[in-house]
């Protein structure tokens, strides 16, 4: 894993949530998207080394909407940038590590990505995170 690629945070609304980030913050939004496959619309804040990823959900039945509803905004997952998502997701197996993804699937941006289940990692969910090129 080569460092931490972004935080995810679910958010009610991206509108009022880029207010704060945007505004008060004074951080650059760099992108907005719609990742249809997991039925989140999402926000890219530049944070120097790090970006933070604002989650709106898009639908009723989207995990994101089922997070929020449950916990209420806040901290989603942390995700690490890796160069190699098979081998990571491969290594993490073999350590008993529980997946909730053993393959990668397409996240935002056309990035490759899989998340380990937070049972395993002490309540906190991670996402691996492999930049296509």
């Amino acid at each position: 894993m080569k460092g931490i690629d972004h935080i995810g945070i679910a958010v009610h609304s991206l509108e009022k949530a880029l207010q704060l980030y945007t505004g008060t913050f004074q951080l650059s939004h760099i992108k907005t998207e719609v990742v249809e496959s997991q039925k989140v619309k999402v926000a890219f804040i530049d944070v120097n080394n790090s970006k933070i990823e604002l989650l709106e959900p898009t639908s009723d039945d989207s995990k994101i909407k089922k997070f929020l509803d449950k916990k209420g905004e806040g901290i989603h997952h942390i995700a690490f940038k890796t160069d190699d998502i098979y081998q990571e997701l491969e290594n993490l197996a073999s350590q008993g590590v529980r997946l909730i993804d053993e393959t990668p699937r397409i996240g935002a941006g056309g990035a490759l990505v899989a998340f380990i289940h937070p049972k395993t990692t002490f309540g906190v969910l991670y996402e691996l995170c492999q930049k296509q090129k």
